[in-house]
C-alpha cells in the first residue's frame, strides 16, 4: 500500500533529468496519477499536493535550469553544480516516499471511482515496456553525455530537443505539423520573456556592482558576527522571503551576484552555495503568494487552496526543510559528488 505514490516522486524525479523545469512533473503527470491515486484511495488534497510538491525535483535532479542559470551568473562549473544537488535530491525523493507511505497505510479510504475519458485498450506490460525505452533513453543519454564529457549542458539540449522531435513524428506518431507550431511558438515567447528578464537583471546587478553594495552587504555581516553558520542561516531565511515573492530564475540572477561575496568571505564553497540557493528557492514554488507549481498544481488537480496548502505544509515542513537544513550544514551532502569528480 502507497507504492504508486512512490512510483509518482520517482517519476517526478526522472521528469526532471529530462527537463530541468519544476513544471514538467504536474503537467506531465497530475491529468494521469491523480485519478490514479484517487482509485487507491487517496484524498484529492493528498493526490494533489504529492504530484505536485514531488515536482520541485525538476529543479534539484540534473541537468537542473536553476543551476545552469547560477553557474552563468556567478562563473562556477555547470558540471559541479549539477552534482551538488544529486544528493538532496535523492533524500527528498526518500522523505516524500516515507511521508507518502505513511499517509497511505493510515489514511487512505476505500478507492474513489471518479469519472475520466475514455480508456484505450489496455496494452501488455511487455509492449508498454518496449515503447517506453526510447523515451526513457533521453536522461541517459542527456546526464552520460553531460557527465562523460560527449556535450556541454547546451549541446546536451540540443540533441535531445531533436532526438525528441524525431521521436515524437516516427516513433510515437503524436507530433504533427499543428503540434509544431503551437510548440515553437510557446516556446518562443518564454525565451523572449527569460531574456528580457535576463537583461534587466543583470543591468540592477551592474549597478549593485558599481555602487559596491555587495562589499557593503559583507562589512555589515563581518561587522554583526564570524559564525558562518550564523550567516548561512540568515542567508536561508532571506532567500526563503525571496523565493515566495518572485520565481528562482529571477531570484537566483538578483541574488547569487549579491551575495556570493558574502558567501566566499566566510569560505563557502560557491559550488556549495549553488545547491544552498536552489534547494531553498524550489520551495519557493510552493509557498504563496507567488507558488506558481502549487496554483498549477490546483488548476490540474482540480483542488481547493485549502485542502492542498495543509498537505503541502506537510510535505515542505516534515519532508523538505530537514533537506534544506542538511543540504546548509553538513558539506559533503553536495560536495561529495563534485569533490569525487575533481570538479572542486
Amino acid at each position: 500500500k502507497g507504492a504508486l505514490g512512490v512510483i509518482v516522486v520517482v517519476i517526478c524525479g526522472i521528469m526532471g533529468a529530462i527537463s530541468g523545469s519544476a513544471f514538467t512533473g504536474i503537467a506531465a503527470l497530475g491529468g494521469i496519477m491523480i485519478p490514479e491515486l484517487r482509485r487507491e484511495g487517496y484524498s484529492r488534497g493528498f493526490a494533489t499536493s504529492l504530484v505536485t510538491c514531488s515536482s520541485i525535483l525538476g529543479s534539484l535532479i540534473p541537468p537542473s535550469v536553476p543551476l545552469i542559470i547560477y553557474g552563468w551568473a556567478t562563473g562556477t562549473s555547470i558540471l559541479a553544480g549539477f552534482l551538488s544537488t544529486v544528493v538532496p535530491g535523492i533524500l527528498t525523493i526518500i522523505t516524500f516516499s516515507v511521508l507518502n507511505i505513511v499517509y497511505a497505510r493510515k489514511y487512505a479510504n476505500a478507492p474513489v471511482v471518479e469519472e475520466t475519458v475514455a480508456e484505450e485498450k489496455p496494452k501488455s506490460k511487455k509492449k508498454v515496456i518496449i515503447e517506453s525505452i526510447p523515451a526513457l533513453m533521453m536522461p541517459v543519454i542527456i546526464l552520460g553525455g553531460i557527465y562523460g564529457g560527449i556535450f556541454t549542458a547546451t549541446e546536451a539540449a540540443s540533441v535531445c530537443a531533436v532526438l525528441a522531435i524525431l521521436l515524437g513524428i516516427f516513433v510515437y506518431r503524436r507530433l504533427k505539423a499543428k503540434n509544431t507550431l503551437n510548440m515553437l511558438r510557446s516556446t518562443a515567447s518564454s525565451i523572449g520573456s527569460i531574456f528580457m528578464m535576463i537583461f534587466f537583471c543583470l543591468l540592477l546587478s551592474q549597478a549593485m556592482t558599481q555602487l559596491q553594495i555587495p562589499q557593503m552587504l559583507v562589512n555589515v555581516f563581518l561587522g554583526f558576527t564570524d559564525n558562518k553558520y550564523v550567516v548561512l542561516l540568515m542567508v536561508n531565511v532571506f532567500l526563503l522571503f525571496v523565493g515566495m515573492i518572485v520565481n528562482d530564475t529571477t531570484a537566483i540572477m538578483l541574488c547569487a551576484p549579491l551575495l556570493l561575496p558574502l558567501i566566499n568571505a566566510y569560505g563557502i564553497s560557491p559550488v556549495h552555495f549553488a545547491a544552498i540557493m536552489v534547494v531553498n528557492l524550489s520551495a519557493g514554488c510552493l509557498t504563496p503568494p507567488y507558488a506558481s507549481v502549487l496554483y498549477f498544481g490546483m488548476k490540474i488537480g482540480h483542488a481547493e487552496f485549502g485542502e492542498m496548502m495543509k498537505n503541502t505544509a506537510v510535505f515542505l515542513l516534515i519532508g523538505y526543510l530537514p533537506i534544506v537544513l542538511l543540504t546548509t550544514y553538513i558539506e559533503p551532502i553536495s560536495m561529495a559528488l563534485p569533490r569525487l569528480f575533481g570538479l572542486v
